[in-house]
């Protein structure tokens, strides 16, 4: 009698490549392709820019993501002209103390790419073949097509051509893409223009949206813990552009604002220039041991802060720009606990 083939659940080997591992840390896994989705004029193309340079670079996305695997970028910008492309990234390298001549983002210059069209398909691949990016960027959907984005049949030739491109090459792929004007109302994949696969689709998806002045994004993984309603802002300082994020300590000091349990911990942490256990930490902040251990799994998920058998410290990528408010918040510990998680 023909049977598959069976074993049983606990002799399955332990694979470590099956673990989430990371391009961006929290926001984008290795190798994914997905969705950064969004209503139009919510800053879709900034985010996606600010990837481009943090894994380009290796600085943190945002100026708070860790980069886990950085390499070249290649984009296409079908709406914008070059000249606002190059002036967006100039200003994000300069938010990011990034060396504009020196960054490995190559921008695709043609007028026009047709993910339906054979001939521009054979393009695209040759030219990630030649250029072997650890990102491709595309954005947005809609001016890549001529399908129907209602039909799931014609837009599943879209992604599976996109997977393809993806496993064939090990590159990451990140897609811009619309969502309805009228969706604020839904969880934001179901929010997204067209056919339900271009939810399904995505392995790391990413969503914008704006509720009068305030951004936010949500995160969305396959096989990783999501976020929700991070708030954003997009800020200028001289010639720089740039998204951040608006929680950051930085912006809490300026204002006068009582920072939250998580920006307290940050500022602590971004004072201090060796580890801390947790018991040593929750002295300095005068806070409960299940608020800090709270607090430092979300840090440490988002690559914020990095933790080893000596305890917890802001990644040495952020120390800096980390801001500490003065006087310090919170009770002074002496520092000499010896209790560790």
């Amino acid at each position: 009698m023909n049977q598959l083939p069976v074993q049983r659940a606990s002799e399955l080997s332990i694979d470590s490549a099956s673990l989430t591992q990371w391009l961006v840390q929290g926001l984008w896994s290795d190798q994914a392709v997905g969705i950064l989705g969004g209503e139009p004029k919510c800053c879709k193309s900034f985010l996606a820019l600010d990837l481009a340079v943090s894994v380009a670079s290796g600085t943190p996305c945002l100026r708070r993501f860790a980069v886990r695997r950085t390499g070249p970028v290649l984009l296409f910008p079908a709406e914008d002209s070059l000249a606002v492309v190059r002036r967006r990234l100039e200003g994000i390298c300069s938010a990011a103390d990034v060396d504009f001549q020196s960054l490995p983002v190559e921008v695709i210059t043609a007028p026009t790419i047709r993910l339906d069209a054979p001939k521009d398909r054979e393009r695209l691949s040759n030219t990630v073949l030649a250029r072997q990016p650890r990102l491709l960027i595309l954005d947005p959907l809609i001016r890549l097509h001529r399908v129907d984005e209602n039909d799931a049949s014609q837009i599943a030739g879209l992604l599976s051509y996109l997977r393809q491109l993806q496993r064939t090459f090990h590159v990451a792929v990140l897609v811009v893409h619309h969502a309805r004007k009228d969706a604020n109302g839904t969880r934001p994949g179901q929010a997204l223009r067209g056919s339900s696969e271009l939810h399904g689709w995505g392995d790391s998806n990413l969503y914008m949206r704006r509720r009068g002045a305030q951004l936010t994004l949500s995160t969305e993984h396959r096989a990783a813990a999501s976020q929700d309603h991070i708030p954003l802002e997009l800020t200028q300082a001289g010639s720089a552009l740039a998204l951040s994020v608006a929680s950051d300590s930085a912006t809490f000091a300026d204002s006068g604002s009582e920072p939250s349990a998580l920006q307290r911990i940050q500022q602590i942490l971004a004072g201090l220039d060796q580890p801390v256990t947790v018991q040593q930490l929750r002295k300095l902040c005068g806070l409960r041991t299940a608020t800090v251990c709270s607090c430092l799994a979300q840090l440490v998920q988002t690559g914020v802060v990095t933790h080893d058998s000596r305890g917890y410290q802001l990644h040495l990528a952020l120390q800096a720009t980390a801001v500490s408010l003065s006087p310090p918040i919170g009770p002074q510990g002496n520092g000499n606990g010896k209790h560790s998680p």
